[in-house]
C-alpha cells in the first residue's frame, strides 16, 4: 500500500523551517495571495504543478520535495542512519530507502539564511520606498 504524501503539509512544514510567515509567502507570491489563501493551501492534499513550481521558485525548494517528503520515512532513515553510525562499523545503515545527499547541508543551510536576510532586506526597502511615496501625497502642515 503506497502512502499518499500531504503535499499542503510539505509546503508548511518547510515554509516553517524556513522561518518564513504565511503572509510573507503570500506577499512574494503576488497580488491574488494573502495569509488566509496560503492557510488554506496548506490543508490540500495535492496542489497543482505550475502552484507547486511558483512556490518551489520563492522558497528555493525543489519543486520534487514538497511532492515526496514523507516525514515517517525521514524519521525511520535518521534512526537508521544514527544507529548505524553508533554501531562501531564507522558506516551508515544500508537502507533500501536512503538516498546519497549530493550538497552540504550546513552549506545549504546558510545559503537559505542569507537569502531569507536578502528577502527581508528588500521588503524593508519597499517599505521605506512606500512611506516616502505616501509622505509626499500627505500635505504638509
Amino acid at each position: 500500500m503506497e502512502k499518499k504524501i500531504h503535499e499542503g503539509r510539505n509546503v508548511k512544514r518547510f515554509r516553517e523551517m524556513l522561518g518564513i510567515k504565511q503572509e510573507t509567502l503570500a506577499l512574494e507570491l503576488g497580488d491574488d495571495w494573502n495569509q488566509k489563501k496560503i492557510s488554506i493551501l496548506e490543508t490540500k492534499e495535492t496542489i497543482d504543478v505550475p502552484l507547486l513550481q511558483q512556490i518551489s521558485t520563492v522558497l528555493k525548494i525543489p519543486v520534487e520535495a514538497f511532492q515526496n517528503f514523507d516525514e515517517e520515512q525521514a524519521i525511520v532513515n535518521i534512526q537508521n542512519n544514527y544507529e548505524g553510525a553508533n554501531s562501531g562499523s564507522g558506516t551508515l545503515n544500508n537502507n533500501a530507502s536512503y538516498v546519497d545527499c549530493t550538497f552540504n547541508p550546513i552549506d545549504k543551510l546558510v545559503q537559505l539564511h542569507e537569502e531569507k536576510i536578502a528577502l527581508y532586506e528588500r521588503m524593508l526597502k519597499e517599505k521605506d520606498e512606500m512611506m516616502a511615496e505616501l509622505n509626499k501625497l500627505i500635505p504638509a502642515k
